[in-house]
């Protein structure tokens, strides 16, 4: 595909992106970002796909992205690297590339989540992993992730839940515990598909759709409603790695995009399920209020 192709094809993305985020901040209903056909796929590229495509979204992270991609390279020997480069200034784009990453350009800034939905819909590999651009995970971190994907799991998530041991617990972690509970996965504690990295198999991303990883937490509700093997699958500390977003007083407006994500992510499951998401209601005996009325 020629480079003016390649442009053209970004700018038709970039509008129906620009249309589904300004549908999304006004609570209107969104459509697919990306045409189910498989003739809107990149096909110029081998014609032997890779086993693992890591999709790194980035905004202005060049102080870290190269040893990022070079970790991302080492956790199977057929990888793929997608940079899904955002509103960056800082030379991101370049820097990616000369790493050996794949670069998905765009010149607006549409948040990491959205991101990963791009990059998923580009991947080419059987297993796809999702890193952050920030800070640095080893490969050896990450390759467990890999490895359960190949025993059968379809999302295989981090086990870091946050820190709960204070006398305030997070609001964004109670959030992540209270999906699960709702999901009636209270194994899987907060772990979250919030949290990255994590990794998930080809079937999973079909039957979830790339465009919903834009809202991780509603992903997480439809692969567990569907069925999909959604298990934690290794202990990665990003708390403190991680950068903080905000200033104090700003608020906290990540927290409140986060906890927005899981109470759309219950919704969705209220909607596709009933008013009680199929939990049952055996502590109650509505057929005494008849009787003694």
């Amino acid at each position: 595909m020629s480079q003016q192709r390649i442009q053209r094809r970004g700018k038709r993305i970039a509008k129906r992106l620009t249309k589904h985020i300004s549908n999304r901040s006004k609570g209107r209903p969104t459509q697919r970002l990306f045409a189910s056909s498989p003739q809107s796929r990149r096909s110029s590229f081998s014609p032997h796909p890779p086993v693992v495509s890591v999709i790194i979204p980035v905004c202005d992270e060049a102080s870290t992205l190269r040893k990022v991609i070079q970790q991302a390279l080492r956790v199977h020997p057929h990888t793929e690297v997608i940079v899904v480069e955002n509103g960056s200034s800082d030379g991101s784009k370049y820097i990616a590339e000369s790493a050996g990453a794949r670069v998905v350009s765009y010149a607006q800034r549409f948040g990491h989540d959205v991101g990963r939905s791009i990059g998923a819909r580009e991947a080419r590999g059987e297993i796809l992993l999702f890193v952050d651009a920030d800070f640095v995970i080893p490969a050896g971190e990450m390759i467990p992730l890999i490895s359960a994907v190949q025993r059968g799991v379809d999302v295989a998530l981090n086990k870091y839940i946050g820190i709960i041991s204070g006398a305030e617990v997070h609001r964004v972690v109670v959030a992540k515990y209270a999906l699960n509970a709702v999901l009636n996965r209270r194994d899987l504690q907060g772990t979250s598909m919030t949290t990255i990295p994590h990794a998930m198999s080809r079937k999973a991303l079909n039957t979830i759709g790339a465009e919903y990883l834009a809202i991780p937490p509603l992903a997480q509700a439809i692969a567990v409603q569907r069925g999909l093997r959604v298990e934690a699958a290794k202990f990665i500390q990003v708390g403190s790695r991680n950068r903080v977003r905000f200033r104090a007083e700003e608020g906290d407006p990540v927290g409140d995009l986060i906890v927005g994500d899981h109470l759309e992510a219950i919704n969705w499951l209220i909607q596709n399920t009933d008013a009680r998401a199929r939990r049952q209601d055996n502590l109650r005996i509505r057929e005494m209020i008849e009787v003694n009325r």
